[in-house]
């Protein structure tokens, strides 16, 4: 990913935040035979201080994926935040100039690592049970695992597979007007606060 020095953000604390924040990402894995990309959502585990942290995350057992992730071993996991178009009518200073143009600001998280595909079901019940809590933790009725069956999720945990990925690289990229004067920005900010979508809205609240 290109990351211009103004929109480069290496703060991995707040970039396992965005992980943990926009969870549901794009898994890629690169060898011999292609470029495969599979959507799947993760789960962060952040061992100890200082660490990138542990990707984890299931594929079906029927996807070949995971087969090609046992032989290449490589993988870059992307996850996407806001985005938002910003017209050039938000900037102050088209009024003077007119030299200004269209632009996206958005925000992405790249983590690359070395990935291992684990088969054991004491595992894959750990990672059910942190990813369903993760995402069940906002609502007021939140749903467990342990609510089904355990003979029905036992027969369903044996259709899927586990993925491991040790981060070994994080790289981040906040696009979000830091290129601009500071009227610009604030009009950008104003105007995608003010606009249609919640894509918009959120970008702003990144815009300072």
């Amino acid at each position: 990913m290109y990351v211009p020095d103004h929109f480069k953000e290496d703060d991995a604390q707040k970039l396992q935040q965005y992980i943990h924040d926009y969870s549901f990402g794009l898994l890629v894995i690169a060898d011999e035979n292609g470029i495969e990309a599979n959507h799947v959502p993760f789960h962060l585990h952040v061992e100890t201080t200082g660490s990138l942290g542990l990707l984890q995350c299931h594929l079906a057992r029927n996807n070949p994926a995971w087969q090609r992730l046992q032989h290449s071993q490589r993988a870059l996991a992307v996850f996407q935040g806001p985005d938002a178009y910003v017209s050039p009518s938000l900037y102050p200073s088209k009024a003077e100039t007119g030299r200004v143009v269209p632009t996206w600001n958005y925000l992405a998280v790249h983590a690359e690592g070395k990935a291992r595909i684990i088969q054991d079901n004491i595992w894959l019940d750990r990672h059910l049970h942190q990813l369903t809590d993760q995402h069940e933790s906002g609502s007021n009725q939140p749903w467990s695992v342990g609510d089904a069956p355990s003979e029905f999720t036992e027969r369903l945990m044996k259709g899927i597979v586990g993925v491991e990925i040790r981060i070994e690289a994080l790289t981040g990229k906040l696009k979000a007007s830091q290129n601009q004067p500071e009227r610009n920005r604030s009009g950008v900010k104003v105007g995608l606060a003010n606009g249609k979508g919640a894509n918009s809205r959120a970008m702003s609240e990144f815009i300072s």
